[in-house]
């Protein structure tokens, strides 16, 4: 440690050294007091979470596709149809046993309203597995 002293009569002259003593002593009592409380905040409750697998979804000939785009237009299979007609398709497929799934994909700009009108409309028509379909993110990029 290094400490200034008093020079042959010059007590007068401003001392122009900053001292980072301090400085150093308060960032080591915090880097100290960061160590210690990081394990404690990082610990939960211990839980045992299930374990899942996705599998990719594979269109089956008796599931129909919806999509939507950014516009909000509905396609049946690669039709476009209005709400009133997906209504009415919709419900004479829900009686159909074993029930159709129905797969929704939806422009990725297209507004929620336009997805809940196809949601609603499955509800509506009795569906009972409404999937939707997205892109897997890219690899390695």
């Amino acid at each position: 440690m290094a400490m200034s002293v008093g020079q042959d009569g010059d007590e007068d002259e401003v001392m122009s050294n900053i001292n980072t003593t301090p400085l150093v002593d308060v960032m080591l009592v915090l880097l100290i007091i960061f160590l210690i409380t990081i394990p404690v905040v990082t610990h939960t409750v211990p839980l045992q979470l299930p374990k899942e697998t996705i599998q990719p979804l594979q269109t089956t000939p008796k599931s129909i596709e919806i999509a939507v785009n950014k516009d909000g237009d509905f396609f049946w299979n690669e039709t476009h149809v209005d709400a009133q007609t997906l209504l009415t398709k919709l419900k004479t497929v829900s009686v159909q046993t074993p029930q159709p799934e129905v797969h929704v994909r939806g422009d990725q700009f297209t507004r929620y309203e336009f997805i809940g009108r196809v949601i609603t409309a499955c509800e509506r028509a009795g569906i009972a597995k409404v999937s939707f379909i997205t892109e897997p993110p890219a690899r390695g990029g």
